[in-house]
Order: C-alpha cells, then structure tokens, then sequence
C-alpha cells in the first residue's frame, strides 16, 4: 500500500496557522475546508498540493510559444534572443493557434465521443438487443423524430431505431450540413453561412481540425482559428446536443426536484457509493442495482443501514437531475470524498477524473473501480461496461462495494459538516413549463426590466482560482443585480453547495428577479445538468431568439467559465461565441504568447460572428463587464 505521501519534512514546519492559511486560499465550500485541513493534518496528497509542487512554470507554455507537435522541435519562440520561428517557419501567431485549435479539437472530440455513445445505446433499444435500457420520454422521442421528418404513426422503438441511425448520420454525414443547427435563429444561422463556419459534420470538423494543425497544413492563424470556431459548432449543435437529447429519451427529460448536496451526503453508518466522471449509462443501472431488495440485505448483513449513492461532477449531476441522488461535490471534491474515510467505492467512467485516485485511495479501503476501456487508470479495479450487460456489471459493482464495507477503519472516518439542500433539473422542458408552457412570460419579465438578462455559467475547478470563489462569487453579483443565472456543471455544483439552488435564495437577488423567483417558486440560480447539457443553453437561447425574431448575438445574454481548466471548457466557449454569446472566461488561455490571436478572440471575432471573449480572472470585475454588456443589448433593443 502506497503512503500518502505530502512531504513530511514540509509538513511539520506547517503550524496550525499556516495549515489554516492554506485551507482558506484553496476553497469556500465549508465541508471541504474541514476536508482540506483533515487532509493536510494527515498528509494526504491532494490537487492543491500538486499544484505547489509545479512551480515555477514554464513561461512559453503558459503563453503558448512551445511547440511540440514533430520530432523537429520541440521548438520554442523567443524573441528576446532572436528566436522568433520554429524549425518548420512557424512564427508565434501560427505556433499559438495551433495550440489552441488542438485543445479546442481534444474538448469536441470529448463531448462528442460521449453523445455517440449515447446514440449508440438508442440504437441497441431501437434493434431490440438490450433489455437494460428502455424509451423512458415517448413525447421527446417523437418531437426528435418529427426534426427529422422520421413518421412517428408507430411503435416507439421503430422510431427510435431510425432516430438512433439519422443522429450516427450527423456524426459522418454528407448533407453538408447537422440537422440541428436549424434549431437556430435564422439570423444567427445565416451568420454561420455567411462566415463558412457552419459545420458540416462532427467527425468531419474535428478530423479537419487535427489536419490543419499538422506541421506543413495550416498556416494562417486567422484561418485555424476560424476553422476552430466550426468544430465547436459541431459539438455544441451536434455531438453535445444529441448526447442531451438522447439521455433525455432514454432515462427521462429532468423535471425540478429537490435534493441534498456537499461531502456530508456521505452516511456513516452506510455503504457508500460514490458515481464519479459524465456518462449516465453505467451510474443509472448502478441506482436500479443498488435499489434492489436483495442487495439492501446484502448491505445489512453487512452491517450497514443500507446503500447509500452520491454523485460527482457530471455523472452526478445527471442523477441528481433525475434521480434526486444526492451530489458530494465537484471536481476538486473528488479526492475529498475519498479522504472522509467512508467511502466503499468510488465508479468512474471517464473525463476529468484524477490518475491519482488510487494513490489517495491507498491511505484508506475505498477501492476504484474503473469501467470504460477508454479511461483504465492503474490502480484501479477494473470492471468493464458494456450496455448489453450493464445490469450484470452494475450488481458486481455494487456487490463490491457492499463486501468491502467490512474493512472500513472507523477511526478513520471524518464526514464533515451537514447537507445543504438543493433544487435541480431545469431542463428547458421544465423551464417552459413552469412559465405555463411557454417563454413568453420570460421574454415579458425582460421586457419589462424585472429580469435584466441571463448568463449561462459554465465549467470546472481550477487550482488558479479559489475553489467555487469564482462561480459563487460571480453568480451573487449578477442575481444582485437581477440577472438569471443559468448554470451547469462544476459551476451548478459550486452554487448548489453555496445555498444558490433553492427558491429561498432569491432573498439574494435584486427585487426584480427575486418577484420573478417568489412568483413561480424557482431558485436565481437554475440548474441545468451536466457540463455536456450546456447545449440546453444553447437550445433556450435560440428559443428566446425565435419568440423574439431576434438572432442570438442580440439577446441581453452572455456566458462565463470563471474557474475552467478543460479542453472542454475551450469548445463550450467557443460554441458560446460562435452562437453570439460574449463569454467571459476567468483564467487566461495559454495564448498571450501572440498578441495577434489575442485580438482576434477578445475583439475581432465581433465583427465576424457579433461575439467574442473577454478575460477577468476577478469574479466582481467579470460581472461588471457582462452587467454592461447586457445593458448595451437592452439597449440597442429598445427596452
């Protein structure tokens, strides 16, 4: 068994006080500054840790002047001794934007691998070979199918099987065109056109992209960056939307219900389970599983009160949307969890999930349990999921984690604090719902001033930015000044923990937005899914657009990613931009290497989609700038 192992030298120079100093430069969330101080008292090695020990950093790679993508390089510019290319020619502007359509490329291809999964699953039910997975929303079903001009006179499953083909379609397809970027409103549809960045395909703009930025292909960092710009259209209108839409079919369109959240969740006198990474297919068979009569008393023979399921970062989000599983916490909680000594298991299936798992689960019983051939990670055990046995593979899991309960250290066992309570699931389906099924009354209260705009915030945790500061921060700023905030993620996560997702919080909000809140009983703060469901952003923008005969670059709305890390983070910024939402991203990209590129993405990009970036690490100062930003939409509309 591996020691967990902060240096111990360093550590016993730490006196309360600088161990207390730390905990409040890492995170807000109370239950994991407990956690965080449990966890340096104990040398356990968490993200925070392993941040400190990379300093200094690489300045060219934080400005994006490192090139390493042939066995020319590595290369890096330097102007300050006359290195101003690459081997191959390549000047600072090209090596930058190189860089950065590589990441935006990794994010697409991210998201949208996870929603091809999804399809595929749907065609399993549509071919009748799966008896683990069923139609759960017929009415969304047939709604999808009618985009498609797909005949919904039928049997449900028929449906979903044609459904199921003409989405794989859009993966590879030779229209020339993703079907759902009709969503649109047509004037933000014809600026696609217009630019030649409407994507033509999913696999297609991100197979072109990884061409463009091999050595010899592109070389205008205008035309890379454009190009980047397409392949994020193609995941926010295609990989990413279908992934929502058909998670929708398949396991139910989240409707609000009311939850528990933060790292009291776990129980002490349970098996705990916790369901970490963003694929629902697995963690829902693993709730049926744990549902079961037979593994409850499996569970207390054990000794155990029961089985008791929490969620992590996205997966969690997509159970505590429509299951009401109570959520541990975000991405910077992962390691955390582990540390209160009473986790049994933690399932993962893939992105944003730390290598270092086993090792900080090596101080404790907990056993990782891997699932996705895609993301097997040493140390783990691994257990691989497949939909045509996923029921089979989820009771094994669960078996697991219930035999392991017995070697649990009750010594070691720290839960801190207790639960907050949270409201989750506003789907776009819910939202209208809740308005008496239409927008128009959202439209009305913007109109009349009671609601200023919305802003979709968006993202993860990032070492650079005091956990959850920059979400619960910027969020209180603008529902102060009565703006709705709409929220997915790490970011609904962060809120959530905050005591932001319940309609008692509207005491926080400006008394424009907090009538709104009293009068339809819902949170300033919405909560709308995972990280890939920030296409329901994208969805309810162009339905505000098409109410209002508006394209989306003329809506009082913007976007923020204030604590992002991901590549993923890159392509939902850029499919924000690129739809006509200025976005305000916290940390800096690692492009300030090339003033040239900076300028084409904080300013040039308004006169080619009528959107671009800004940077503000500060949350107060980012909510000044989209505050004025709204304003100047309300403006130019008259209202």
């Amino acid at each position: 068994m591996e020691t967990c192992d902060l240096d111990r030298a360093k550590m016993s120079l730490m006196n309360p006080k600088v161990i207390r100093e730390k905990v409040l430069e890492r995170t807000i969330d109370e239950t994991a500054m407990k956690a965080v101080e449990h966890c340096l008292k104990e040398w356990i090695e968490t993200v925070w840790d392993r941040d400190e020990m990379q300093d200094p950093r690489c300045k060219w790679c934080s400005s994006g002047l490192s090139c390493s993508r042939c066995t020319m390089g590595p290369c890096r510019i330097i102007p300050e001794r006359n290195r101003d290319r690459g081997v191959c020619g390549a000047d600072a502007d090209l090596i930058v934007a190189r860089n950065l359509l590589d990441t935006l490329a990794t994010g697409a291809a991210s998201h949208s691998d996870h929603g091809r999964e999804i399809v595929e699953t749907l065609l399993l039910v549509g071919k009748g070979e799966t008896n683990d997975y069923m139609i759960t929303d017929r009415k969304k079903l047939f709604a999808l199918a009618e985009e498609y001009n797909i005949p919904t006179n039928r049997e449900a499953i028929e449906v979903a099987h044609d459904l199921a083909l003409a989405y794989l379609e859009e993966f590879g397809t030779v229209k020339g065109e993703i079907e759902l970027t009709r969503r649109a409103p047509t004037a933000t549809h014809a600026i696609w056109e217009e630019t030649g960045i409407l994507p033509r395909s999913v696999d297609r703009e991100i197979v072109e992209a990884m061409h463009r930025i091999q050595m010899g292909v592109g070389a205008h960092y205008g035309n890379i960056l454009l190009h980047g710009l397409r392949t994020a259209l193609a995941d926010g209108w295609g990989g990413s939307m279908m992934a929502t839409e058909v998670s929708d079919v398949l396991f139910g369109t989240p409707v609000p219900c009311e939850s528990q959240i933060n790292l009291a969740v776990v129980k002490e006198d349970m098996v705990n389970i916790s369901l970490h990474g963003h694929n629902p297919m697995l963690s829902e068979m693993i709730v049926n599983a744990a549902e079961d009569e037979a593994m409850q008393k499996r569970a207390r023979d054990a000794g155990a009160a029961g089985i008791n399921l929490v969620g992590l970062c996205c997966t969690g989000n997509e159970l505590l949307m429509r299951k009401g599983i109570p959520m541990a916490g975000n991405h910077f909680n992962q390691e955390l969890v582990i540390a209160t000594g009473a986790l049994e298991a933690m399932v993962v299936d893939y992105q944003c999930i730390f290598p270092s798992l086993p090792r900080t689960a090596s101080c404790f019983h907990t056993k990782i349990i891997s699932t996705s051939p895609k993301a097997k990670i040493p140390g783990s055990y691994y257990m691989e999921f497949e939909p045509s046995t996923a029921r089979e593979t989820a009771e094994a899991i669960v078996r697991t984690a219930i035999d392991n309960f017995k070697l649990r250290d009750p010594e070691k066992v720290f839960i801190p604090g207790k639960p907050v309570a949270v409201q989750a699931g506003f789907s776009v389906e819910a939202i209208t719902a809740a308005l008496g099924g239409t927008l128009q009354p959202l439209v009305d209260a913007i109109a009349a001033g009671k609601i200023r705009g919305a802003v979709g915030i968006v993202g993860c945790n990032n070492p650079r930015i005091k956990h959850d500061y920059g979400h619960v921060t910027l969020s209180k700023e603008l529902i102060k000044n009565d703006i709705l905030c709409v929220e997915t993620g790490c970011a609904a996560v962060a809120s959530g923990k905050a005591g932001l997702l319940t309609p008692d919080a509207a005491f926080l909000a400006g008394d424009g937005l907090k009538s709104i809140c009293k009068a339809v009983g819902i949170p300033p703060v919405l909560h709308m899914g995972s990280c890939v469901d920030c296409s329901r952003i994208l969805v309810l923008l162009a339905a505000l657009g098409n109410t209002l005969g508006v394209g989306i670059h003329q809506l009082p709305v913007a976007g923020a990613a204030p604590e992002w890390y991901s590549q993923k983070a890159v392509a939902i910024g850029s499919y924000f931009v690129a739809s006509g939402v200025y976005t305000v991203l916290g940390p800096m990209p690692h492009i300030s290497g090339s003033p040239a590129v900076v300028d084409l993405l904080t300013n040039g990009l308004e006169g080619i989609v009528k959107a671009k970036f800004a940077v503000e690490p500060d949350p107060v100062k980012a909510a000044e700038l989209i505050i004025a930003h709204i304003e100047e939409k309300r403006k130019a509309l008259g209202i």
